[in-house]
């Protein structure tokens, strides 16, 4: 140790010993110093660290105690790795493990402080996954950007998938979720940890129940994936669909445990519905998860995954997923993680790639850079100014930029843009962002609100014609019907105020005479009329912000797409 370091017995003995010492040691440091040494730039593409003493020698150094930056000498750094656990001074340990310490997340330093660290890294647990993303490096190309919903009926295991994928990916470190099985054996439900990555508040990990969308993400070697994870509970359905409506995947989980399947597919289950609000939200492609495979009562049988899938697939076919192309099928386990990274043994049948492969070789999305800016709000809170979430559906948006807030047309500023928790200077279609923006208050933001370029605002009104497929309604529709609009994030209590044609299922011909009421299973024209001024676009022109569902005592009853806007009579 070095005696600099070592408490002196007192300390007017200690400053006359230092001076002399210090001063004779002063010009040796100097001269080791390069002046004329080229300013640092951070070299963001560096290999991995591999410390380089053999090549040091080629800077010629004093054999001197010159003190190097960190407090030790070279010779002593070589020495440093191996012997950083072992000191016992609080101050050790910043010299040559510096790079390794960062990896490992920067919770290691020495042995005394570590049960310190514990304590207090209990409270900052949950934000653990966010900085692992690393940022992307600036000559990379842009990885693409895919948001996964996770659908299902309650209880499927959505979260718990989640959380798994998120362990297998490296997203959660294994000592956050070892914490979390504790915590989670102490309230007699161990099966729950994995779900809590993503249910972090109190009230979801109490009644193992999801109510808000959790977001997490996870990449692969080709794409970059938000994990969307949607309530199955059916009190919580406007909250999926707002999830719903910022996924460009959906993955449907079913539970192949006996009972549990078939009540989630019944009349009243999650599954059917979920899948359909996922249909409406525009989600092309929709993988479906036969979870709890490793159930006893199932046990990777064969059989039973064929049941499931016999009894879903005419259902998705009549919500418009085409069989053949946009629904892929397979087997797994949340909890064990069975078939989501590698495959599994016991379930020899399954010859198709694992989850996360399977995600990774999908064709990619196409998406308009060069469109009109367009952000629907998901959601707003005030942090050192208005910071606002969404997913960003067309054009591209950069630091600095002038937007417009729709429908109130407040010119904004974008003062800084989070991709994923990650700082970029701009943003491309597909990705979901934070932005701070400047020239609005908290107050006068809704979710619904839509972000747009000032030379291109999108079309705000509050009646419209749209063409309604009525799904499940007992009695009849009239004119004068009330129900909820869920259009893009946007919620709003809407009025059929007409009816104005019927049109026929197969042949896509419309009545000549205006209906006098819809019933179920009928393709009506109506003009609608919202309670407030919503932004939408008509179908044809912007599908992501045309295509609605309604909604009324807790149940969907039919899903439309905009036909026209009908601007306001004076």
């Amino acid at each position: 140790m070095d005696p600099r370091d070592t408490a002196p017995d007192s300390w007017e003995l200690e400053e006359d010993a230092e001076a002399p010492a210090a001063a004779a040691e002063l010009p040796t440091a100097f001269a080791a110093l390069n002046v004329n040494a080229k300013p640092f730039v951070p070299n963001v593409n560096a290999p991995v660290f591999v410390p380089s003493f053999l090549q040091a020698s080629a800077v010629e150094i004093p054999a001197s105690d010159a003190p190097v930056e960190n407090g030790g000498t070279e010779a002593d750094m070589t020495t440093e790795e191996e012997t950083w656990e072992q000191k016992e001074e609080p101050g050790g340990g910043g010299g040559g493990g510096g790079d390794e310490d960062l990896s490992s997340g920067g919770a290691c330093e020495g042995g005394a402080a570590r049960n310190e660290d514990e304590e207090m890294m209990e409270e900052e647990e949950e934000e653990m996954p966010m900085p692992k993303v690393a940022p992307a490096l600036p000559d990379a190309p842009k990885k693409e950007h895919v948001n996964v919903v996770f659908i299902g009926h309650v209880d499927a295991g959505k979260s718990t998938i989640g959380g798994q994928i998120m362990y297998l990916t490296g997203m959660v470190e294994k000592r956050t979720l070892e914490k979390y099985e504790r915590e989670a054996k102490e309230k007699n439900r161990e099966t729950w940890y994995l779900s809590w990555a993503l249910d972090t508040n109190q009230e979801e990990r109490d009644k193992g129940k999801t109510v808000e969308v959790g977001r997490a993400y996870f990449e692969t070697e080709k794409k970059h994936f938000t994990i969307l994870d949607a309530p199955g509970h059916k009190s919580f359905v406007p909250n999926m669909i707002g999830g719903a409506s910022q996924a460009d995947l959906a993955v449907l989980v079913i539970s192949a445990r006996k009972g549990e399947f078939e009540t989630g597919f019944e009349k009243g289950g999650q599954t059917r519905e979920h899948a359909m609000l996922a249909k409406t939200a525009g989600v092309k492609h929709l993988i479906v998860l036969v979870n709890k495979m490793d159930d006893p009562t199932v046990n990777w049988s064969l059989e039973r995954y064929e049941e499931c899938k016999e009894k879903l697939v005419p259902f998705l076919k009549k919500v418009g997923f085409n069989p053949k192309k946009d629904i892929h099928f397979m087997p797994c386990s949340g909890l064990t993680g069975a078939n989501l990274k590698e495959p599994v043994t016991e379930c020899t049948w399954y010859t198709g790639l694992p989850f996360i492969p399977h995600l990774d070789s999908l064709p990619n999305f196409t998406r308009s850079n060069d469109g009109p800016v367009r952000l629907p709000i998901v959601d707003k809170y005030k942090d050192m100014g208005t910071v606002i979430l969404g997913k960003l559906e067309s054009g591209c948006i950069s630091k600095a930029q002038q937007l417009v807030m729709m429908p109130n047309r407040h010119t904004v500023e974008v003062l800084s843009l989070l991709s994923d928790d990650v700082e970029t200077d701009d943003a491309t279609p597909g990705e979901n962002l934070k932005l701070r923006l400047k020239g609005i208050e908290e107050e006068e933001i809704l979710p619904g609100f839509i972000l747009c370029s000032p030379d291109n605002l999108c079309h705000s009104g509050r009646t419209f014609d749209a063409q309604i497929v009525i799904i499940e309604h007992k009695s009849i529709i009239c004119p004068g019907y009330n129900a909820v609009l869920h259009i893009h994030t946007c919620i709003e209590e809407v009025q059929i105020s007409a009816l104005i044609c019927l049109v026929d299922k197969k042949t896509g011909e419309k009545s000549k005479t205006r209906p006098r009421f819809v019933k179920q299973d009928q393709v009506c024209i109506a003009r609608l009329r919202a309670a407030g001024v919503i932004c939408l676009e008509t179908f044809k022109e912007f599908p992501q912000m045309g295509r609605f569902t309604l909604r009324d005592e807790g149940k969907t009853i039919a899903i439309g797409k905009v036909l026209k806007l009908v601007p306001e009579k004076d």
